[in-house]
């Protein structure tokens, strides 16, 4: 069994000892405009297929696509909520292609995330994507942060990451000449990229291979066929229903859910246990000014403090030319809630009576308080950037977007870091494949997780 696999079992896991599988419209061209098209080899009114995927997002689409190459013979759906592909964690993430540096020797997420970034840019080089492989420096500012910056290097260097090297502060003049530091490890496989153009490209190949893609179409109850004497010869083959919050219904004899923000109450639909939740957290961008934007040519990341949860303030070069500058972490009070006042009653009391959040928050009390009051005060923020770049000024940086983070958390408070699935209870959980979380880097490591999908799609439901 892979040990940074986490998955559960009793009432709605997998059973013990057995490794459980590989994971928690509009798609066209990436080089030309987007097309709408529900199809492939099938109609949009296509009512019936032998497997459906929830979640029209970039682990949902790269897994249909491997699926449906894999079983060309097969008829695969995509179902996805809204009237587009891949808006959400999809559409609002860094864009950073990640070497895999920061994961733990050994684990999925490092494997994963390796093999994931080789597979990515060969990927966009084949279908003509626009990449920047524009390399990272992980930068020591201050004494105490060279012991953690080397342990780093050396971690990485067990994870198999490509190009690594420890430099010191002549070198990083030579890569970032306005970046202050000690010491830096030097990762020059780190890319930026348009997730969105990679999901949409993996959409087509999907379509053209036969896949359709039903849009507009939000999962409200997957189910048994309920049996009856005048029940149809296409009942009886494709036993589960998925039915929509606008009446419609589709069947199919196997589901895979990659619902990412919704991911635990999809898993709820089919009797799994509620935990753990997705406690969603905002991540608020600023902006680099154009005329500033000399001051940045690559990505510029701090040493990671093992004391807190999340990674830190970084600088981001974006393929458009911009550079964003964050992110922070604060809760998100809507599951899909990018605006600060964003607000749900449903999502933000599921956080605070039935998660673990309370506790975490009472085990990182200095760190959350620190990060709100950041994300009030630019000029707090700005003491922070000033120490990898000091030219900046409140007066170079202006607000920019944000993205919302899906992360799984337990009842004790603790932030769960690994791939997590379930399947159900009774004859509906042996049909069922849900990926309840697939944290970051998913979108680097998509390729490479679909595969891992669809050897468990074929392992599991015997395809």
């Amino acid at each position: 069994m892979v040990p940074a696999l986490r998955y559960l079992s009793g009432a709605c896991g997998w059973p013990r000892g057995r490794f459980p599988g590989s994971f928690p419209g509009t798609c066209g061209p990436a080089s030309g405009r987007p097309r709408l098209l529900c199809g492939g080899g099938r109609q949009a009114s296509t009512s019936s297929f032998d497997v459906v995927i929830v979640g029209g997002g970039i682990v949902g689409l790269a897994s249909a696509r491997a699926l449906v190459l894999k079983h060309p013979a097969l008829s695969i759906g995509v179902v996805e909520k809204e009237k587009d592909l891949a808006i959400h964690q999809t559409g609002h993430n860094s864009g950073v292609i990640h070497s895999g540096i920061y994961y733990k020797p050994e684990s999925l997420k490092a494997k994963l995330c390796v093999e994931g970034s080789s597979l990515i840019y060969e990927y966009c080089n084949l279908k003509g994507i626009p990449y920047k492989q524009c390399g990272k420096l992980i930068v020591a500012v201050e004494q105490e942060e060279i012991p953690r910056l080397q342990a780093l290097y050396e971690r990485g260097l067990q994870n198999g990451v490509k190009g690594l090297r420890l430099i010191q502060q002549k070198d990083i003049k030579k890569k970032e000449p306005y970046c202050r530091g000690l010491m830096a490890i030097d990762c020059p496989y780190t890319g930026i990229v348009d997730y969105r153009k990679i999901a949409l490209s993996f959409a087509q190949d999907f379509q053209e291979a036969g896949g359709s893609i039903l849009k507009d179409f939000e999962v409200k109850d997957i189910e048994m066929a309920k049996e009856s004497p005048s029940a149809s010869k296409d009942g009886m083959k494709y036993p589960i229903v998925v039915r929509s919050t606008k009446g419609k219904e589709i069947q199919c004899r196997y589901v895979v859910t990659c619902a990412g923000l919704y991911s635990d109450r999809i898993s709820e639909l089919s009797g799994c246990n509620p935990d753990p939740r997705i406690v969603p957290f905002r991540g608020d961008y600023l902006l680099l000014k154009p005329e500033k934007g000399y001051l940045v040519k690559g990505n510029i990341y701090p040493v990671p403090d093992a004391r807190f949860p999340f990674l830190g303030i970084h600088f981001t070069p974006r393929m458009d030319g911009s550079i964003w500058l964050g992110p922070n972490a604060v809760l998100a009070f809507k599951r899909e809630g990018y605006r600060p006042f964003d607000f749900s009653a449903r999502d933000f009391m599921e956080v605070v009576i039935n998660s673990g959040f309370i506790k975490l928050v009472f085990q990182n009390f200095s760190y959350g308080v620190n990060e709100m009051y950041k994300a009030c005060f630019l000029s707090e923020t700005v003491k922070d950037l000033q120490k990898f770049i000091p030219e900046i000024t409140i007066n170079d940086i202006v607000r920019g977007p944000a993205g919302v983070r899906a992360q799984a958390l337990d009842r004790d408070g603790n932030l769960i870091d690994d791939f997590v699935f379930d399947g159900g209870v009774g004859d509906i959980g042996n049909r069922v494949l849900h990926v309840r979380n697939a944290p970051s880097p998913a979108a680097t490591s998509s390729l490479a997780i679909s595969r891992m999908i669809e050897d468990e799609v074929q392992q599991r439901f015997k395809l």
